[in-house]
């Protein structure tokens, strides 16, 4: 973008952002109808929502960059070009293989198959393209969907950088000539281009081209070296992807250490207590182990080298543990003592030996046996601070597995690591986006329940490493996905009024609208500044028509994080699905909000003509009924859509 024409592009951002600011402060302090808070609040809250989102829209157009070609790529780069599949169709995987092979820049082609079919295999083999599918350590170990698969063909191949491909999205020959050049600069870990799909109509009634996110978005956050890895066609660079394995290899055997160590320390504590006065030298090697604990998590906070503190950690145990068996060696040896005593004193009588053993036995069971609980207890301290990490068929995990969607949690642990993004603004992949509605819902929630998850999990503005910039880059993201609660208020809002007479606001004013309307007319106008031509409506329109999925992403992803129920993994089918009649059940919520909002305008004509309510109230309300309707309608051909082939010959 030229200078201009940004300087420009930021007056208007800074005009959007106090016309909000204006609205939403006055909002708060003087708009409020407070008896009526338990629809009043929501909407002010929804409203404010809104604004945030708006500001964050603002910040993220900052700094629109529109990257110069890149130079050519160096003739001597190693490439692997992973094609990852799980189900889908041979046909399609071989015809993307087929067009991998095609591109002009030397390279190795893979077909990851999760799917382990032979016939695949043969077929590669057949092409010329190597097949791969899971190592044997992964059996009965997390898989971690398209991200294990990754990580399984990252530690089998060699190639300095890997092309990922989806296995519908067929690859220009030209797209590693026209990438490869970026990786001249040494810190750039991901090169990513859009997402452009073949079979859509010119009307996009499932909304799958996203222009608005592979265009002006995608190149704001590349302003701020925040640009999204988005899973497909995309080049990553092979070093930056083990060091952030290695670096996650760490993190978790860091987060391991501590968790044991303070499992330790009640361990410990316990055993003390069940301590007899006269095991004086017991109780001094469990103080020993104790203050080994204590030692290590000060070393740790102390940033002192992992793999000395639990050696030094280890040691100290071992030494203890040496006592402690030493000790109860002992006191074992004094209890056999005893019982050669007590068979002695009987030995001249008709007693049986047997009875003498049961009383041993008897004996020794009422003894205290606390030490020896103690030496179970080092010894489980020592191997839950043991860094295999059998739980993982790998121990160290390049792609992040924190998320049913990897590119995004990959993506910024790079950024926090210090490396670089870059969006190419480019077609250099071709691809099937989903031909019915069904499809497209399933696909939306996965990647909303993704980015919910990395919210709890990693909260962005939380992340050390991450510029200021970079955080709320993320964080407006994850922050778009909540706008589903804020469409239930927009929706209820106008139904309220209509229906029972009840105002949101102390009233209609020309203040009210004078405020109001200024701050949407310039917000609008911010759209259609950046995307230039760009249809950008279809994505506002399913930006709230989804309220369902974003309100079902949050709530599953919650309990996910919290109560570790789990989401699965839903591949996104790449042939249309057969569904008979017209599946309209995949949107009952929008078309009960649609019945509902049609209802409420014919109860408030009626209101109206009795002179139960203001001609500006329903006039209002009217057109925010018909605004949401708008908005809502775009499931109807979506729920309708049967593919674009059909259409297209019908």
């Amino acid at each position: 973008m030229s200078p201009l024409r940004l300087a420009g592009l930021r007056i208007l951002i800074v005009l959007t952002a106090l016309l909000g600011l204006n609205y939403i402060v006055w909002r708060w302090l003087f708009s409020v109808n407070w008896p009526a808070w338990w629809i009043a609040v929501p909407l002010v809250i929804a409203e404010t929502y809104s604004l945030i989102d708006s500001l964050l829209f603002g910040l993220t157009m900052w700094r629109l960059r529109k990257r110069p070609a890149p130079s050519p790529p160096p003739p001597d780069l190693t490439v692997d070009v992973f094609i990852t599949t799980y189900n889908e169709p041979e046909d399609l995987v071989l015809a993307t293989a087929a067009a991998a092979q095609r591109i002009r820049y030397p390279h190795t082609t893979w077909i990851l198959d999760d799917g382990d079919r032979p016939e695949l295999a043969r077929a590669a083999d057949e092409l010329g393209v190597r097949y791969m599918t899971r190592a044997a350590s992964w059996t009965n170990k997390p898989r971690h969907a398209k991200a294990g698969n990754l990580n399984n063909a990252l530690m089998l191949t060699e190639g300095e950088y890997i092309l990922v491909l989806d296995a519908d999205q067929v690859p220009d020959p030209a797209i590693l000539d026209r990438t490869l050049g970026y990786f001249r600069d040494e810190k750039m870990a991901i090169v990513q281009t859009p997402q452009y799909f073949v079979n859509v109509s010119a009307s996009d009634p499932l909304g799958s081209q996203a222009p608005l996110f592979y265009g002006p978005i995608q190149q704001g956050k590349d302003g701020w070296n925040a640009a999204f890895f988005c899973g497909s066609n995309a080049v990553l660079r092979r070093d930056a992807l083990m060091q952030l394995g290695i670096a996650g290899y760490v993190e978790a055997v860091e987060r391991d250490v501590h968790r044991a160590l303070r499992t330790a320390a009640k361990v410990l504590t316990k055993a003390r207590a069940d301590l007899n006065g006269d095991q004086e030298e017991i109780a001094d090697a469990l103080d020993d182990v104790t203050e080994a604990v204590h030692s290590a998590r000060e070393s740790l906070r102390g940033n002192r080298s992992l793999a000395d503190v639990t050696y030094d950690f280890q040691q100290r145990v071992d030494a203890a543990a040496r006592r402690i068996v030493d000790a109860d060696v002992g006191s074992m040896r004094e209890d056999l003592a005893a019982i050669a005593a007590l068979e002695a004193d009987l030995s001249d009588t008709d007693t049986p030996v047997a009875v003498l053993d049961d009383a041993a036995l008897a004996r020794l069971a009422e003894r205290e046996w606390s030490p020896l609980g103690a030496i179970e207890s080092v010894r489980t301290l020592i191997r839950a601070v043991d860094v295999g990490r059998d739980d993982e068929a790998q121990p160290v995990l390049p792609m992040a597995t924190i998320s049913v969607t990897e590119d995004m949690a990959t993506c910024m642990k790079l950024h926090e690591l210090g490396w670089h993004t870059a969006y190419h603004h480019e077609n250099l992949a071709h691809g099937l986006a989903p031909e019915d509605a069904g499809t497209m819902l399933t696909q939306r929630l996965r990647w909303a329940q993704g980015t919910i998850q990395v919210m709890f999990r990693e909260n962005p503005l939380l992340q050390r490493g991450l510029t200021l910039a970079q955080r709320l880059m993320y964080w407006a993201t994850m922050w778009s996905y909540l706008s589903g609660f804020a469409a239930v208020v927009y929706i209820a809002a106008p139904v309220i009024y209509l229906v029972f007479g009840v105002m949101p606001v102390q009233a209609y004013s020309w203040e009210f609208f004078g405020r109001l309307v200024p701050f949407l007319a310039f917000n609008q106008l911010v759209f259609f500044v950046v995307s230039r031509g760009t249809p950008t409506w279809r994505g506002q329109q399913y930006s709230l028509a989804l309220f369902p999925v974003w309100i079902k992403a949050c709530w599953t992803a919650v309990l996910n994080v919290y109560a570790g129920r789990p989401l699965g993994f839903a591949v996104t089918p790449k042939t249309r699905q057969e569904h008979g009649a017209t599946p309209w059940y995949l949107v009952r919520y929008q078309l009960i909000a649609m019945v509902a909002l049609i209802l409420a305008s014919v109860i408030g004509v009626i209101h109206l003509a009795l002179g139960n309510i203001s001609v500006l109230g329903v006039g209002v309300n009217l057109f925010w009924v018909a605004f949401d309707l708008v908005i809502l309608s775009v499931v109807i051909p979506a729920v309708r859509y049967r593919g674009f082939r059909q259409e297209e010959t019908a």
